[in-house]
């Protein structure tokens, strides 16, 4: 490992370390409001319909908030910084910002205004149960300005990056979990004083939530010389570049996203519950996407817009397999983990209140095989935001468009047998799919890349993860056997079982000469000071 090579890995791996902390923050507190879910509203009726009001300004946020704005925003913003300096940097921020208040509002407002016909289209079948196709409308409609919020979110979360900051607007998501939680809580019980259906009370308090994540984040803006002025010129150079890959960017990021959608539609004619199982197990999921993916994605985006900038193409190679190679070293593990430990873990965490054993299996079926592609997953989020620094977001549209017309062909074949089931397996096909596709691309465009070192590094984390899975799952029971039941002992069992496959996971690992596995050990030792 050169030493060059050395400082970037340093460097992407030490800014990823500061985000993931935020994140870690953040989907604890996300996992703490799923279990309020779980256990006021268990897997039916009333979550079913929280999950689909959310789903449309919930899949834009994903779009903006950690894909097609920001990723654009950050090149733009970097590229400007570079080249033109403060003034023009802070007048496209401006702009930027106008836009969005215009064209975002127009969106929530048609939004609003149309609710009952989206929900028509997504879920079609909850017309058939009195009652449930209004409460989701209501409750889109309430959701739909938490767009506007996370937009505007979105572009402060970039130009901080933009500025080597990056812990602030990471825990930006954990002020919206811990401010959904207690007013949706509270809500809750005035809507329920009031003989109204409770699940509203968590509807308005997203909203709540979403103006958290923004409020959150202006200090330091305003400490980093931002000041806010109206001004919006359609014309302008810059903001005509971010939208210019900002369109082909969204179509190319929102293969998940459009695979949800489309998720929805299929689960909304299973049994009553199946939302909410696939909806708990994919939140599972986000976990560790939003620990490796989302966090490697954020600290490297600057990093290769900056050698795109300036052409430095062997730089952005490294950067790239630095990242990607850090995101198998902790993904694939994690994904094992998982699958082998699926049903322990949905226990501990969901299985409370109105949520039961029948909802614990069918939700760890669905992690399990949404857990297959965990890889692929945090790998999209590091390999498209690459694309967009070259400006060559082609790629991506063709390839969300291969896999959408995959996942629909998967679930029609396989729907039937396997019920909800197959749509977690049908995405996980698909986003693997996508990501090998959009791999061999990049290197195509980018004239190679280390690939014999990635394929390796992945073999020897894969055979590894596959015996600490095992070992796993053995150490969880023989452990059952000795705490015996109850939430104490499951709780202490699945600690010692994860603690110990880490620790095994890593020591193996240690040996096998993978490079971006001895910085991070380095690092936690000098941290630790052995």
């Amino acid at each position: 490992m050169t030493k060059q090579d050395n400082v970037q890995t340093g460097t992407i791996a030490r800014s990823a370390g500061t985000v993931s902390f935020a994140v870690f923050l953040s989907r604890i507190l996300g996992l703490i409001r799923e279990q309020v879910f779980a256990g006021f509203f268990g897997a039916g009726y009333a979550y079913d319909a929280f999950v689909v009001a959310f789903r449309i300004p919930n899949l834009l946020r994903d779009l903006f908030a950690e894909g097609a704005l920001s990723s654009a925003f950050v090149t733009v913003f970097t590229d400007h910084r570079n080249k033109k300096g403060a003034e023009h940097t802070w007048k496209l921020a401006n702009n930027v910002i106008s836009a969005i208040l215009v064209i975002v509002g127009t969106i929530i407002l048609l939004g609003m205004i149309f609710s009952g016909a989206i929900v028509s289209i997504m879920s079609p079948d909850f017309s058939r149960i009195t009652g449930k196709h209004e409460l989701t409308t209501l409750m889109t409609t309430i959701m739909f300005p938490f767009l506007l919020f996370v937009s505007l979110a979105a572009v402060a979360m970039g130009i901080l990056n933009s500025l080597g900051k990056f812990f602030i607007p990471a825990m930006a998501s954990s002020f919206f979990n811990l401010g959904s939680i207690v007013s949706g809580i509270g809500l809750s019980f005035v809507f329920s004083f009031y003989h109204q259906p409770p699940i509203i009370g968590m509807a308005v308090g997203t909203l709540i939530g979403g103006a958290l994540q923004l409020a959150v984040q202006l200090p330091a803006l305003k400490r980093q010389g931002f000041r806010f002025n109206l001004y919006f010129n359609i014309r302008d150079e810059g903001l005509r570049r971010i939208m210019k890959l900002m369109l082909p960017a969204i179509i190319g990021l929102s293969a998940t996203e459009i695979n949800l959608f489309v998720n929805t539609f299929f689960a909304s004619s299973c049994a009553e519950g199946s939302i909410s199982w696939l909806n708990y197990a994919f939140r599972l999921v986000m976990f560790p996407i939003g620990m490796v993916g989302v966090s490697l994605s954020i600290a490297t985006l600057p990093v290769v817009s900056a050698h795109a900038s300036r052409g430095d193409l062997p730089r952005l190679r490294e950067a790239y397999v630095s990242s990607a190679a850090l995101s198998f070293i902790l993904t694939v593990p994690a994904s094992l983990g998982l699958i082998f430990l699926s049903g322990p873990i949905v226990k501990l965490i969901f299985e409370h209140g109105k949520f039961n054993a029948f909802d614990t299996l069918n939700t760890a079926y669905a992690l399990s095989l949404y857990a297959l592609g965990l890889f692929a997953y945090s790998g999209l989020k590091i390999i498209v935001p690459v694309f967009y620094a070259l400006n060559k977001t082609r790629y991506p549209v063709v390839g969300s468009f291969l896999t959408v017309g995959l996942n629909i062909l998967v679930i029609m074949l396989t729907l039937n047998p396997l019920q909800h089931k197959a749509i977690a397996l049908s995405t996980s096909l698909c986003v693997t799919a996508n990501f090998l596709f959009l791999s061999s691309a990049l290197y195509r465009e980018i004239k190679g890349y280390a690939v014999r070192q990635l394929m390796a590094t992945l073999v020897k984390v894969a055979l590894v993860s596959l015996a600490m899975g095992m070992g796993a799952r053995w150490l969880d029971s023989a452990l059952g056997n000795v705490f015996g039941l109850g939430m104490a002992g499951e709780t202490l069992s699945l600690l010692i079982t994860i603690g110990g496959a880490a620790v095994f996971y890593f020591s193996v690992l240690s040996f096998m000469k993978i490079k971006e596995v001895n910085y991070l050990v380095s690092r936690i030792l000098s941290r630790l000071k052995i």
